[in-house]
């Protein structure tokens, strides 16, 4: 199974594109994505990143957590795993 990367503190702003695009200084990014409330279809602040090769998960934690994108300072961890 794929580690993802958790990022939080997104500004609303941020899309699924500037999510990738921002993590595509690291390394070749497979998906990116902002979860969205169900209703609403507004960020919920936080998203999801998944990298074509995993050894770049923890290369991003160190390069780009504390980094500002889009005018708001992300945080950047390994994703735990859904229960």
């Amino acid at each position: 199974m794929a580690q993802n990367l958790f990022v939080g503190s997104l500004a609303w702003a941020t899309t699924d594109a500037s999510l990738k695009e921002f993590f595509e200084t690291i390394g070749e990014v497979a998906s990116a994505r902002v979860v969205t409330d169900r209703d609403t279809h507004k960020s919920r602040g936080f998203g999801f990143v998944e990298f074509a090769d995993e050894a770049n998960n923890k290369k991003a934690v160190d390069t780009l957590n504390g980094k500002e994108l889009d005018g708001r300072q992300i945080t950047v961890s390994i994703a735990r795993p859904k229960d």
